[in-house]
């Protein structure tokens, strides 16, 4: 999930691009704004929020994961908050992941 700005949008794109994401020049940093979330495909899959309904993003970034790729820290939703998203999106699969990761606790 990012904060949903123009400048966050376009860095995320930038970031992506350079990381190889040819997907990630198939989208301008207005539409990637104007979705909820968008899907990028490429070596891995990548899903980038950019709103949630019952979460806000100052609250799921206090509460999210730093890891590290290659020596690279970033930054994953936490897996509460993903849960919530998914719970809220109400679509099947994303009810059926709810499962699996409750499940797994």
């Amino acid at each position: 999930m990012i904060k949903a700005t123009l400048v966050n949008s376009s860095r995320v794109l930038e970031a992506l691009r350079e990381a190889g994401f040819g997907t990630a020049m198939l989208i301008t940093p207005e539409e990637l704004l104007a979705h909820e979330i968008t899907i990028f495909q490429d070596r891995v899959r990548l899903d980038v929020q950019t709103s949630t309904p019952g979460l806000s993003f100052p609250e799921v970034r206090s509460r999210s994961v730093r890891m590290e790729y290659q020596g690279q820290p970033f930054y994953v939703i936490s897996r509460e908050d993903l849960i919530a998203s998914k719970r809220a999106s109400g679509r099947k699969i994303d009810l059926e992941d709810v499962q699996a990761l409750e499940e797994g606790n």
